[in-house]
C-alpha cells in the first residue's frame, strides 16, 4: 500500500515541554482597555460603470439629500446605475489620535453588481455610543481579482480610506494597576505568569486571581511612565501550558493534536489492522500475515498519539479511519485528552 497519507490530510502535532523557551507575554495576554473598537456608517458610492443599484428609496433618498447639502435642490428623483448605497465598517485602533488613518471594508447593501472602480463619498462613521470618530472617503479597491473571475465584486475596501476625528479618552500612562487577560484561559497558565512576573520585577507585583486574570501593581518607579513598564512585561517569556485535545475536521480530513495526548493499554481492529496497546512489559513488534492483508502493531503504554499517526502513516491509513479510531479510544478510555470536531 501506498504511502499518501500527505496527500489525504496534514497533521500537526503541538508539544509544549518543559524544555520550551517559552513564548512572549504579548502574544499570551491581552490589556484590558486597550481594544480595537467598531465603528460603522453608511454612504454612497458613485463613478461605477452601470454595476450600481439603480436607485431605490434608500439610494435616491441619499442622492436628494446630498445634492441638498450641496446647494441643489432636483425636482425629480434622481436615478442612476452608477450610484450604489453602501455600508462602510471599520475598526478603530487602540489610542487613535486625530488625523491617524485605518483601512475601512465597503459593502453594498442593495442590487450593485460591481463596485469596482467607484469612489466613496465622505461618510462619517459612528460607534456604539452614536458619536461621530471617523470620516471616510475614497477609491474602492476589490483586489484586482475582476479579470480573474472574483465572486465578490460587491465587497471592497479603501486601504487607509478613514481618518480619525475624534479620540478616544484614555489615561493610560496614569495607571496604578494593570490587568492582563489571558488569551487562552488556564490556571497553570495563570500561575507561571503571576510567578514569572514577580520573579522579574523583584517582588509580589502580580497577581492571577482566576484562569483568565493577572492583575499587575504598578511599581512605583514606573509611576508615570507605564508604557516603559508594559515594553518589559510584554517581553518576559513564560511557558503556557497546554490541553491535551485533537481538534478533528471530517470535511477536510484535517487532524491536529495539541498538548501531551497520551494512550493507555488498548487493543484495536480497525479493517485489516490491528493494534494492540500494551502494558508494563513495554517493547514492541509490528508483524502480520501479510497473505491474509492482516497487519499487526504493538505500541508501549506510553505511546503518545504522535507516535502511534506516524506508526499508522507507515501501514498506509486513512484519514477516515484514523478519525474513527481516535474516537474509538477516546469512547473507550484509552485516549487520555479532549476530541473537538468542526
Amino acid at each position: 500500500m501506498k504511502k499518501l497519507f500527505f496527500f489525504w490530510t496534514i497533521f500537526l502535532t503541538l508539544s509544549i515541554y518543559a524544555n520550551d523557551a517559552g513564548s512572549r507575554l504579548k502574544d499570551l495576554v491581552s490589556i484590558k482597555g486597550v481594544r480595537e473598537n467598531p465603528i460603522i456608517g453608511y454612504g454612497l458610492v458613485i463613478g461605477l460603470s452601470g454595476t450600481g443599484d439603480g436607485g431605490g428609496e434608500i439610494t435616491n433618498n441619499s442622492l436628494k439629500r446630498m445634492f441638498q447639502k450641496l446647494g441643489l435642490n432636483p425636482q425629480k428623483e434622481v436615478s442612476s446605475k452608477n450610484v450604489a448605497a453602501v455600508v462602510i465598517t471599520a475598526k478603530l485602533p487602540p489610542f487613535a489620535r486625530v488625523g491617524q488613518k485605518f483601512d475601512v471594508t465597503i459593502s453594498s447593501i442593495g442590487d450593485a453588481s460591481s463596485l469596482a472602480g467607484g469612489t466613496l463619498l465622505v461618510t462619517p462613521l459612528k460607534g456604539g455610543d452614536g458619536n461621530v470618530y471617523a470620516v471616510a472617503n475614497g477609491a474602492i479597491s476589490v483586489g484586482g481579482m475582476q479579470s480573474k473571475g472574483n465572486k465578490f465584486l460587491t465587497t471592497g475596501s479603501i486601504p487607509n480610506g478613514a481618518t480619525t476625528e475624534k479620540e478616544i479618552e484614555s489615561d493610560f500612562d496614569k495607571k496604578k494597576s494593570i490587568r492582563l487577560n489571558i488569551n487562552n484561559p488556564d490556571f497553570t497558565t495563570a500561575a507561571r505568569i503571576e510567578k514569572v512576573i514577580n520573579q522579574e520585577l523583584g517582588g509580589k507585583y502580580a497577581v492571577a486571581s482566576d484562569a483568565t486574570t493577572v492583575d499587575v501593581i504598578v511599581p512605583v518607579v514606573y509611576e508615570r511612565n507605564v508604557v516603559q513598564l508594559m515594553a518589559i512585561l510584554e517581553n518576559f517569556k513564560v511557558i503556557p501550558d497546554v490541553a491535551a485535545k485533537i481538534v478533528i475536521n471530517e470535511k477536510t480530513g484535517t487532524i491536529v493534536a495539541g498538548g501531551e495526548v497520551t494512550l493507555k493499554p488498548v487493543a484495536i481492529s480497525q479493517g485489516d489492522l490491528t493494534i494492540e496497546i500494551k502494558g508494563d512489559e513495554g517493547g514492541g513488534t509490528t508483524g502480520g500475515n501479510k497473505k491474509k492483508g492482516a497487519s499487526f502493531y504493538f505500541v508501549d503504554k506510553k505511546t503518545t498519539l504522535n507516535d502511534l499517526v506516524k506508526s499508522l502513516n507507515a501501514f498506509g491509513v486513512k484519514p477516515d479511519d484514523l478519525i474513527s479510531i481516535f474516537q474509538a479510544l477516546k469512547r473507550n478510555g484509552s485516549l487520555v485528552g479532549e476530541i473537538e470536531l468542526i
